[in-house]
């Protein structure tokens, strides 16, 4: 192992200089939000604040993504450092000067965030080209709330060949502000669509004896899932299933033909997945056939679970605890049943995500408002450390440094 150690006054001091330009990029996406596969005005901000920096651009044709590689002057090492474009369906609700003025969307998962921080270490990175031991590639990613984005990516080839690691950074502020967490293994789940169509018979509501109710017959399923994750199941490869909509009928005396569930199904594994699938299927169908109905069941598949390598994030912790000290580091007890699409990246190469706290300032982490919300507000002082993060990490994961 390398005996060099991170360039730590270099990083938090390039952190800090670059912050007031990440606030200004943060807010400027922030006001005009974008949802799924193409952000063309995002692109554009990201286009502008990389125009000056000696660097090679990627696109493809299913996204609005870009790759934007620096190569240093040595052929060694290459690392990817992605940051997730793309905001989400809501009405923003948080008085802030510079909220939303897009009906309908609102960057309430701090990607807004991430795309500054990453565009600030391609900065500070670019201003130490010379200094650099490999290549690194710094992936803008639209399409990451659902729409696969990091798929498409990838199925572009806009990351040919493969990095030898992989690093992302989520804000989040439910932990103490400027804090970095993560933990090896599972540190998030997969996160699968449910549909299931219970077919009966329609009929007037005074004789359901002449009818087949389908109403009572899916009420069964969502509670037999239930009983099916907690017996079935083990406990030690948990899964969660919701069902979170229920609809069935247009009045009071009419039996409808059909009542329609949609849920979701998390795991911490692909073994768990497979099993938990199986047995949505094999509940529902076989309810339903109790019954005299049917139950057509549809299970879309969403991103896998996100594992992180045990080697780098032993590195991130590392490399943190330089930056900050002992207290600049958690290590997550357990995983998230949230998703990311990051994951389809660490399908393919070692790699970690790590969260940011971002609790905003004189706010508990412990309830102000989460990720999703449509009242989230973060703590913008600390995307300094997230851009001295992303640069301590792309040099040690090009040093092989030991922190």
């Amino acid at each position: 192992m390398n005996t060099q150690i991170i360039d730590r006054e270099a990083w938090i001091s390039a952190g800090e200089a670059l912050l007031p330009d990440a606030v200004s990029l943060r807010r400027a996406i922030h006001i005009q939000p974008e949802l799924g596969l193409q952000l063309p005005k995002t692109t554009a901000k990201v286009r502008a604040a990389l125009a000056d920096l000696p660097l090679e651009i990627r696109e493809g044709p299913s996204t609005s993504g870009l790759i934007a590689v620096l190569r240093g002057p040595a052929n060694g090492r290459t690392v990817l450092l992605r940051g997730d474009m793309d905001a989400l369906p809501l009405i923003e609700d948080t008085g802030l000067d510079f909220a939303s003025k897009t009906q309908g969307a609102m960057h309430a998962c701090g990607h807004d965030t991430h795309v500054a921080m990453l565009a600030g270490a391609a900065r500070a990175l670019c201003a130490r080209r010379e200094s650099l031991a490999g290549t690194v590639m710094f992936m803008f990613q639209p399409g990451e709330e659902g729409w696969h984005g990091a798929r498409f990516m990838l199925e572009d080839g806009l990351i040919d060949p493969l990095p030898d690691s992989a690093f992302a950074l989520h804000i989040s502020p439910n932990m103490p502000a400027g804090v970095f967490a993560s933990r090896a293994g599972p540190l998030l789940a997969s996160a699968d669509r449910i549909k299931v169509r219970v077919v009966g018979r329609g009929g007037h509501a005074s004789m359901p004896h002449d009818a087949l109710d389908p109403i009572p017959i899916a009420c069964e399923i969502v509670t037999a899932l239930q009983v099916f994750v907690t017996r079935r199941l083990p406990a030690f490869d948990p899964a969660v299933i919701t069902i979170a909509r229920i609809a069935a009928g247009t009045t009071d005396n009419v039996i409808p033909e059909d009542a329609r569930l949609w849920g979701t199904l998390r795991t911490l594994s692909e073994r768990g997945r497979i099993a938990a699938q199986q047995g949505i299927r094999t509940v529902a169908e076989n309810i339903a056939a109790a019954h005299g109905a049917t139950a057509e069941v549809e299970i879309e598949q969403g991103f896998p679970v996100t594992i992180n390598d045990g080697r780098v994030v032993s590195l991130a912790e590392r490399t943190a605890k330089t930056l900050f000290g002992d207290e600049g580091w958690i290590t997550m007890a357990h995983p998230l049943m949230g998703a990311e699409d990051f994951s389809y990246i660490l399908q393919k190469l070692p790699g970690a995500m790590a969260f940011l706290g971002a609790a905003p300032e004189g706010g508990d982490f412990r309830t102000c408002c989460a990720l999703h919300s449509n009242k989230m507000v973060l703590n913008e002082d600390v995307m300094a450390r997230g851009i001295a993060m992303h640069c301590a990490m792309a040099q040690a994961a090009l040093e092989d440094l030991e922190a």
